[in-house]
């Protein structure tokens, strides 16, 4: 059926039992190459200007319909965010308040990356002297995935083995709705990265938590079956605070799974205790 008459929430109440969800993400990385024709994007010399258009446009596939310019691109992502926001989450949820969904979209959107709390966005709202209940942002939270707009990724204690039901995070289904929606802002590069790698390890069938050890972060604990990934993203290592702490996070993991250390610095693949230092973008273009 089409979303602009069903939501795959609905399916429940309405077909129990007599479907099968296939989910479809947009374009990865290497999807989008195939889309702009650059061959062998592995080895090209283009390719860290298509990444660079990437994180900007995003990964719906519309926008390969249209010229390559960046005002007539920014219209249509705008122009689609505002369609679902209106269509898909205002009109079908009966929001009596869409100016105050549109400021908790914008939050979200502009925290992409960091943790969210339903009091978070509340408090959020208090210090702008207006008025939302934690009840409130919960259910515009729940608005906003349904419709796609963002995806919620729970906190997993990897000691514990347990998943924990606070701090959760928010990433964009799509970059170029958020740029359309709020426009492009490049400071946020390590949310945006974060962000990538969330659609990539969504889109090729793992399931995605945020991962605690200890006292440490680790960015995904992706698992497949019976296969399971750590990963951790930064944009550079640029400073040696900055390598230990992203090594010393994964370092924290007390089991063999393999571990991997995504950044955008030009390496190959190197190995330290056992954790896998690769270019992000040359992990995003290898075989899943």
């Amino acid at each position: 059926g089409s979303n602009a008459h069903l939501l795959s929430s609905e399916l429940a109440t309405l077909i129990t039992g007599r479907y099968v969800t296939l989910p479809v993400y947009p374009l990865t990385f290497s999807e989008n190459c195939v889309f702009r024709g650059l061959k062998n994007p592995e080895k090209n010399p283009q390719r860290a200007d298509e990444f660079t258009r990437y994180l900007r446009y995003g990964g719906l596939p519309g926008i390969h319909q249209f010229p390559d310019v960046q005002e007539i691109i920014d219209e249509y992502l705008s122009s689609v965010m505002n369609s679902i926001l209106l269509r898909d989450v205002v009109m079908r949820s009966a929001v009596r308040d869409p100016a105050m969904l549109e400021r908790v979209c914008r939050f979200v959107f502009d925290t992409v990356g960091s943790i969210i709390t339903a009091k978070r966005i509340a408090d959020y709202a208090k210090s702008q002297r207006l008025k939302m209940t934690v009840d409130t942002a919960i259910n515009y939270l729940r608005f906003l995935e349904n419709a796609y707009l963002i995806n919620r990724v729970p906190r997993y204690d990897i000691r514990g083995r347990r998943q924990l039901e606070l701090y959760d995070k928010y990433y964009m289904g799509d970059l170029g709705l958020r740029h359309g929606f709020l426009g492009y802002r490049d400071g946020d590069i390590g949310g945006l990265l974060e962000n990538v790698v969330h659609t990539e390890l969504r889109a090729r069938g793992y399931s995605v938590a945020i991962g605690k050890s200890g006292e440490y972060e680790i960015d995904f604990v992706a698992q497949r079956g019976e296969e399971k990934i750590y990963i951790q993203v930064a944009y550079l290592l640029a400073q040696e605070e900055t390598v230990e702490r992203e090594y010393r996070a994964l370092e924290s993991i007390p089991d063999s799974y393999p571990k991997y250390l995504l950044t955008m610095d030009p390496v190959r693949r190197t190995n330290r205790n056992g954790i896998v230092h690769q270019n992000l973008v040359d992990y995003l273009l290898a075989e899943p």
